[in-house]
């Protein structure tokens, strides 16, 4: 996906901004000429504002054809037919074709479709393989009203997340969440650099995996957040500290084997926009953490 300026894109051919804007919402090529006339847009926001209401205020019928143009979610064994290249990247990401069918979300999708006649339309980029599954499973026990509600919702934040990515604009969308991570070492009151780093995504479906690895600098900070310039998945998550070695180049006694070589912290992410900072506290006999922003 090519990145075109708010600019260009008021400025452009009512063509041109359709094709432009053809793969922010599934299918729908209709919404794009509604906002083609609805130009120019001052921001981002507005931009996406104007798609988010012509959804809204389009006929039950023409929202139900929008929802039923976004594909099935793909399983190992039978890959969603006419996935456009942006649905299929995202269904990567959230790691869905590395399920065994037996644990697939595939079984609760397709009791989604029988119950309410339409796909079950969740924005992946905000969701672990874990959430994905216990979303759907949740959202089996509503109503079609809620749900078409909630479909609708669900395509807003897809079509947010590829604004972001497409447009380049002087203000931004509040799509992305932050994960950073610092460590003190409390024995001496100073941050703790060379402290190797993992952050792993833990799942119930499939195998957990590692999904960042850092080393702590001069101020006890990564370089980069573990997670940044993304929404974080909810789910939950372990980070690895290994601090033996950092506490043995420093000449501190430690019993052998060390009392403590790696510790994990486990938590939870449950706002995929939001600030999550997660730091360790250590000394070579203890350790504790809270959640930070």
């Amino acid at each position: 996906m090519s990145q075109i300026s708010l600019a260009d894109l008021n400025a452009a051919s009512r063509d041109d901004f359709v094709a432009a804007l053809a793969g922010v919402v599934e299918c729908s090529p209709w919404l794009a000429g509604q906002l083609a006339a609805k130009r120019p847009f001052t921001g981002i926001n507005q931009l996406h504002a104007a798609l988010i209401a012509a959804i809204q205020s389009a006929e039950p019928d023409v929202q139900l054809s929008l929802i039923r143009a976004h594909p099935d979610l793909a399983s190992k064994t039978q890959p969603a037919a006419g996935l456009t290249a942006e649905t299929a990247d995202e269904q990567n990401r959230a790691g869905l074709d590395r399920l065994s069918e037996p644990e697939y979300v595939g079984r609760a999708n397709n009791a989604y479709r029988v119950k309410f006649g339409f796909p079950y339309i969740v924005c992946l980029r905000r969701h672990t393989r874990d959430s994905v599954l216990r979303d759907c499973e949740t959202r089996l026990l509503n109503i079609a009203k809620t749900e078409t509600r909630r479909a609708i919702e669900e395509i807003g934040r897809i079509a947010a997340l590829r604004l972001d990515q497409l447009v380049i604009a002087d203000d931004k969308l509040k799509v992305h969440g932050r994960l950073s991570t610092l460590v003190l070492d409390n024995q001496i009151g100073k941050p703790a650099p060379g402290i190797p780093v993992e952050l792993v995504e833990l799942a119930t479906l499939g195998e957990n995996r590692v999904i960042a690895r850092a080393v702590t600098n001069a101020d006890g900070r990564t370089d980069q957040p573990l997670i940044g310039g993304r929404p974080l998945p909810i789910g939950r998550y372990e980070l690895r500290f290994s601090v033996a070695r950092y506490y043995a180049e420093r000449n501190v006694s430690q019993s052998d084997p060390p009392f403590l070589d790696e510790i994990p912290l486990r938590f939870a992410v449950s706002e995929p926009e939001g600030q999550y900072h997660v730091p360790l506290l250590v000394t070579p006999w203890s350790y504790s953490t809270y959640r930070g922003s």
